[in-house]
């Protein structure tokens, strides 16, 4: 019989790994977004991103869709728990998608600026949080017998998801160069390319470090990985994309470098999964208090009603996404319409 439960867990990571990888490198532009020198660099950055920024956050939308209909008590704690958090995070995202707007409203050199740090600031401060978020998840939260969450925000800013959160910006930095290193061409895609040497190194170091804090801070973290020795592969496989993106890189092949990138991404995510399983929320008061996907989750009927809206409505976002993605492929070229 099919476990609704193990369905709903992974297809509402799947919905975030597709948000991650792919605006990710939206996110990861934006952080890069002041390296460019002049303005119609700078319009080059935001043009590239422009025809698709806002379908990607379609499947970030999707995801907290899922996760408030299939696990609604671990939905309930995360909003309520982290409000505030969670209400920079919204603003930062709103603030990217005004700043793409309006920077190009008036020719205006301070104006252009203001939007630019404004960009900057909110692209890299969401992807921040995203990683801050991920880190708590790891180590624990202060979660009572009610399922509320016993902390501040400034008890969510530790070290270790602190460490988290700026690799995930290294990690959407590296992404964002590659997807540039695509999109541009002449002099501007060769200091992309050492760009994203650079964001390469960043990414790499603290990889290693945050693979190593984790293994101490969190030390249940391959709890899973003995249970199911098949994850391992896994493991191989996302390090192998890691080593390919400088091999794709120096040979001159951005598309295999951008899906290099994703591939490492997405199995990042999937072994946060892994590591988490069962659990939505763990608790650092007691284990009994841990949020899982059989405690937190819907019942069995709404679950099955679920998977039936979403093999009906999943063809069509990947449908969408796909054709988006097609009808503006190529190098970025700039007209009066464009940002």
């Amino acid at each position: 019989m099919l476990d609704l439960n193990l369905l709903w867990y992974f297809l509402v990571g799947a919905l975030l790994t597709g948000y991650a990888v792919l605006d990710g490198f939206d996110l990861g532009v934006g952080t890069l977004h002041l390296f460019a020198r002049t303005d119609l660099e700078r319009r080059i950055l935001m043009n590239s991103i422009g025809p698709v920024w806002d379908g990607n956050e379609v499947w970030l939308v999707t995801a907290g869709g899922a996760l408030f209909a299939a696990f609604p008590k671990a939905y309930a704690t995360a909003f309520s728990g982290f409000y505030l958090a969670f209400m920079i995070l919204l603003w930062a995202l709103i603030f990217r998608a005004v700043a793409l707007e309006f920077r190009s409203k008036r020719p205006s050199r301070v104006w252009r600026n203001a939007w630019d740090v404004a960009f900057f600031l909110a692209s890299t401060v969401s992807s921040f949080l995203f990683g801050v978020a991920v880190g708590n998840m790891m180590q624990g939260l202060p979660i009572g017998p009610d399922g509320e969450y016993a902390g501040t925000l400034i008890d969510l800013l530790t070290p270790y998801p602190i460490l988290v959160g700026v690799f995930n910006v290294a990690m959407f930095a590296m992404h964002g160069a590659i997807y540039l290193y695509l999109k541009t061409e002449g002099e501007l895609q060769e200091r992309v390319r050492g760009w994203i040497w650079r964001a390469y190194g960043t990414f790499l170091f603290l990889y290693v470090l945050t693979t190593i804090v984790t293994l101490i801070q969190v030390p249940n973290a391959t709890r899973n990985f003995r249970d199911f020795p098949w994850v391992w592969a896994i493991v191989i496989l996302t390090v192998l994309a890691i080593a390919n993106i400088p091999r794709a890189v120096y040979h001159g092949y951005p598309v295999r470098a951008l899906i290099s990138s994703g591939c490492a991404m997405a199995g990042l995510i999937f072994l946060f999964g892994i590591a988490l399983f069962p659990n939505l929320i763990i608790s650092t008061i007691s284990p009994e208090y841990n949020l899982t996907a059989y405690t937190a989750a819907s019942s069995q009927k709404t679950l099955g009603i679920m998977a039936i809206m979403a093999a009906i409505g999943m063809p069509f976002v990947l449908g969408y996404t796909s054709i988006i993605y097609w009808i503006f492929r190529g190098k970025v070229k700039l007209d009066k319409m464009s940002y």
